[in-house]
């Protein structure tokens, strides 16, 4: 590692421990030439996951879609800000763990409302409704019987 003070290459480690909540390892270094001390920080280095929509467009995978599409799902249920982290801090682990480029937007949607159905039936007939963009009355009832035998 280079020196930020005086360009010199040789640094040693004298301290690392986690940091970030185990995310990164944080490093104290000293420069074996002006003596000086520096902080880095080491982390591993993540492809950005490509979500598929529908219409075959492609965009960076956002967290907060589906934080928000969850919290609409739950709104006025008695369900905490925490558990909607919780949901999606499952859902986000359940997607990367595929360990894939690129996910279609129709199986993260699956993912939600498997996870929802779990937590609350009503945030999960709200999120099916939007998500599975019920066309009429019949549809709807289907779901929801569909839910039911389960």
């Amino acid at each position: 590692m280079k020196c930020p003070f005086c360009g010199e290459e040789n640094t040693r480690v004298i301290d690392s421990r986690p940091s970030d909540e185990n995310n990164s390892i944080r490093r104290r270094r000293q420069c074996d030439s002006c003596r000086k001390r520096f902080t880095t920080y080491e982390k591993v280095e993540s492809i950005p996951l490509i979500v598929v929509k529908r219409d075959n467009n492609r965009e960076t995978y956002d967290r907060s879609k589906i934080e928000a599409g969850i919290l609409r799902s739950c709104h006025k249920r008695p369900i905490s800000v925490d558990q909607i982290r919780a949901l999606a801090d499952e859902v986000e682990n359940e997607i990367f763990r595929r360990e894939e480029k690129e996910i279609p937007s129709a199986v993260i949607g699956e993912i939600v409302m498997e996870k929802l159905r779990e937590l609350d039936p009503v945030a999960y007939v709200r999120f099916a409704s939007v998500y599975r963009d019920f066309k009429d009355v019949n549809t709807f009832m289907d779901e929801l019987k569909q839910f039911l035998d389960n």
